[in-house]
């Protein structure tokens, strides 16, 4: 059974940068994070692979000022976000599947308890 832990949320203010963490404990394929803000839809981020590495990011804007990456032997993928914006706000989800599509934000099952990020 797959848990997903994530933490470092927070309050900062325009243009700060943030490192999200999330500990996956059990093994899948895919990880990846998703945003959402209250009364939307969730919607995907950026994944990562397991065991390439291989990244992919909802579109292509994202990689100005997102990155994600992991650290395999702490089981841990992060999201670094830099030049944050009051858009950014949101609760931040991490989340896993085990099939081959990373990129299919439809896939994923497995969730997270969420981490809130509110950039003023």
């Amino acid at each position: 059974h797959v848990q997903l832990v994530e933490s470092g949320g927070g309050s900062v203010q325009a243009g700060a940068s943030l490192r999200l963490s999330c500990e996956v404990s059990g093994y899948r394929h895919c990880v990846a994070w998703f945003r959402q803000v209250i009364g939307k839809a969730r919607l995907g981020v950026a994944s990562i692979s397991s065991p390439v590495g291989t990244t992919y990011y909802r579109d292509d804007s994202l990689k100005v000022r997102f990155s994600i990456s992991r650290d395999s032997a702490k089981n841990t993928v992060f999201l670094e976000m830099y030049g944050l914006e009051p858009g950014d706000t949101g609760t931040y989800y991490c989340a896993a599947h085990s099939g081959t599509l990373c990129s299919d934000w439809t896939r994923y099952r497995t969730w997270g308890q969420g981490t809130q990020v509110t950039v003023s």
